[in-house]
């Protein structure tokens, strides 16, 4: 995947994204912002918004959301994964409820959250918890739609945008 366009953002317009983005991530977005915000739009329709040189946030049709790199900076919930589950999170699977061994129990249904390893606490993938934190360790089902892992489309940008 490449980029179709690229042009730098007003500032007017980085402080209506930072004001879209505050209530999901806290006043901490505003850090990842730097002096230069760029935009380069995808051939798949996505967007990418870059701060002084690196890719920080995606915006697609359905979501804005930050790249692994630009959110281990933020203070989001986090969800811990079993390392049986690593490999299919990795490859892009969701995240089933019996491989989550803990959870912020304040996630709420629809809520981006960080997933993470259990051995090393790395931040491996983004996803949107399907259910609250309180029940996403369990027996059964989907816990959290993966949006953005450590390998996909939106990874292998960070080496070339």
């Amino acid at each position: 995947m490449s980029a179709k366009r690229r042009y730098p953002l007003r500032d007017s317009t980085v402080r209506e994204i930072i004001k879209e983005l505050s209530p999901k991530f806290g006043d901490k977005i505003k850090d990842i912002f730097g002096k230069l915000v760029e935009i380069a739009e995808l051939e798949n329709g996505a967007e990418v918004i870059i701060s002084d040189g690196e890719p920080i946030l995606v915006r697609t049709e359905e979501e804005i959301f930050p790249l692994i790199p630009a959110a281990r900076s933020l203070p989001l919930k986090r969800v811990t994964i079993d390392m049986g589950a690593v490999g299919p999170i990795t490859d892009g699977a969701d995240v089933m409820a019996p491989g989550v061994v803990d959870a912020n129990e304040e996630i709420a249904p629809g809520e981006i959250v960080g997933i993470e390893d259990e051995r090393h606490h790395k931040l491996l993938a983004l996803g949107i918890a399907l259910r609250e934190g309180s029940s996403l360790p369990g027996e059964r089902g989907k816990a959290i739609k993966n949006l953005h892992h450590v390998g996909d489309e939106f990874w292998d940008l960070l080496k070339i945008l």
